[in-house]
């Protein structure tokens, strides 16, 4: 174990602190090392940057105007990889980029999708094409300009706040002990390992650690605050991300990528079915680290992107939703905050007498898995296992060759009494589990309540029992997105059913999925 004293007696090898990607990533990597691990989350896990990004496993286009090529080419190859570990949550998008109004020559631009081709060893996804807008398909929806090429270059969609949800419940399922709404008041070093008070609603305790971990995002310095000797060599840089939700702008199933005169990009998604996801921003954040709101300015930029770009007219009236996330990246000293790396550094902090604290700045949700498995590296000295993430699918991704469209048909035939449409959602939300979920359901009765938009009592319950979730802000806005559908009174009345729960139920910090992996296949 290093420099660690192997008679010291302690609760858990690893005390992670921070429940969005990168905590439950590690989490996940380390107990399944045969680690013990105990994750602190002061919120719901994904409350905060985790569930407030443009939802994209991607490379990273833009990235290599900053010639961040090492990272543009890490997160190639863990594209198509994710996909294969989760493809009910993770699929392919095409990408449409007009060259209308674009303030980079076409040439550049060609140039820098043909890199992206071929940096990270692409082997599913299609390579990229041109189109002509004025003739195509692609190019419905789009105000027409004097130059109609565009170049179509293919990523994939993800569903950032189940992915986390996912690691941590596969984390759980190797042995880890996951706390929400628990947060680290403070940790120092002691008989060569950790002493952390830890506080939840029942009231503080101490937790002795081998390794602390700091994926507090945002709040990273702020955990750094609470050690007294800790290392302060690294900064972090906050920068609040934007979007906003409209209706439907175009038909298909494809997205855009708007660049604007300033050079800063937007995407255009299609969202929910019914809408389009327009973001994201870039905006310097100077404020605490908590929960931050769109501004005027923000709304005006995008809803200036959507006006440069298409036909229809939108205004701020037609907003359905917005959200907006705050993004710890490492301080690179970056004129704008656009051109700050979205790169990682892993700070160990260690030594001969010095137990080992990790700190991670910055990131990015495609490249979670490589950054949790570079953590476990960097801490190799003082604590034990290999590498085994790479080919492992996450709950609920181990259906036949992936096949996601395969799957739903086979959950249809064997449920032909409930609508088509819902077994849809739950295939996508829940992949092979959503037989777990509907164990000796046969009619829709069976569900219980249906909250709106075929939310039910059985769906919630699972919600509750299995994957954390405590209110329905937890349940429509971060296990699903179903806020977006459901009745004006929907949230009340799952809050009532909640506190309505026995306390057992809802308390329960550390669910277990006994005979999942059985059911489904």
């Amino acid at each position: 174990m290093g420099c660690l004293v192997a008679e010291a007696t302690f609760d858990t090898d690893l005390l992670i602190v921070g429940g969005g990607i990168n905590g439950a990533g590690i989490a996940r990597d380390a107990a399944g090392r045969g680690l013990s691990v105990l994750l602190v989350e002061q919120d719901d896990l994904a409350s905060h940057t985790s569930s407030a990004s443009t939802k994209l496993i991607h490379g990273g286009l833009r990235y290599l105007e900053y010639r961040e090529f090492r990272l543009v080419r890490e997160a190639l190859i863990e594209r198509e990889r994710l996909w294969r570990m989760a493809p009910h949550i993770i699929w392919p998008l095409e990408f449409v980029l007009p060259q209308t109004n674009s303030p980079r020559p076409a040439w550049l631009v060609r140039l820098g999708l043909f890199l992206y081709d071929h940096l990270g060893g692409r082997q599913k996804l299609p390579a990229t094409r041109t189109v002509a807008l004025d003739r195509d398909p692609l190019g419905r929806g789009l105000k027409r300009g004097a130059d109609a090429k565009a170049f179509v270059y293919s990523d994939c969609w993800v569903e950032d706040s189940r992915l986390v949800v996912l690691n941590a419940r596969d984390a759980a399922d190797r042995g880890a002990t996951i706390l929400t709404h628990t947060r680290l008041v403070d940790a120092r070093r002691a008989d060569a390992g950790w002493i952390a008070t830890i506080e939840d609603h029942a009231g503080r305790r101490e937790v002795r650690a081998r390794v602390l971990v700091n994926a507090a995002g945002p709040w990273v310095a702020q955990v750094l605050g609470s050690v007294p000797d800790a290392r302060r060599d690294r900064g972090v840089r906050l920068v609040k991300g934007s979007h906003i939700v409209v209706p439907r702008l175009y038909d298909g199933a494809h997205a855009f990528l708007l660049q604007n005169p300033d050079r800063r990009v937007v995407f255009a998604i299609p969202y929910e079915q019914e809408f389009t996801l327009i973001g994201t921003t870039d905006e310097a954040w100077n404020g605490a680290p908590g929960r931050a709101e769109i501004d005027q300015a923000e709304i005006d930029y995008l809803l200036e992107t959507v006006a440069r770009y298409f036909e229809r007219p939108v205004t701020q009236a037609d907003i359905a939703w917005t959200y907006s996330g705050i993004r710890p990246l490492y301080d690179d000293h970056a004129a704008s905050a656009s051109a700050v790396t979205r790169d990682y550094v892993l700070d160990l902090d260690a030594g001969p007498a010095r137990a080992p604290m990790l700190s991670i700045f910055g990131g990015k949700i495609t490249t979670y898995r490589k950054l949790a498995e570079h953590a476990l590296q960097e801490l190799s000295p003082y604590l034990p296992g290999a590498a085994w993430t790479a080919g492992a699918v996450l709950p609920g991704g181990d259906m036949a060759d992936g096949d996601i469209d395969r799957f739903v048909a086979g959950l249809i035939a064997r449920h032909p009494a409930l609508p088509p449409s819902m077994l849809r959602r739950l295939a996508r939300a829940y992949g092979t589990r959503t037989d777990y979920l509907l164990a000796g359901v046969r009619h829709p009765d069976d569900l219980g309540e249906d909250f709106g938009a075929g939310l039910t009592t059985r769906e919630i319950d699972y919600l509750c029992d299995h994957e954390w979730a405590r209110s329905a802000e937890d349940i429509l806005y971060r296990r699903s997105k179903l806020g977006l559908h459901v009745p004006a009174d929907a949230a009340a009345r799952i809050d009532g059913y909640l506190r309505r729960r026995t306390p057992a139920s809802v308390d329960q910090t550390v669910p277990t999925d006994q005979g999942i992996e059985r059911i489904g296949g």
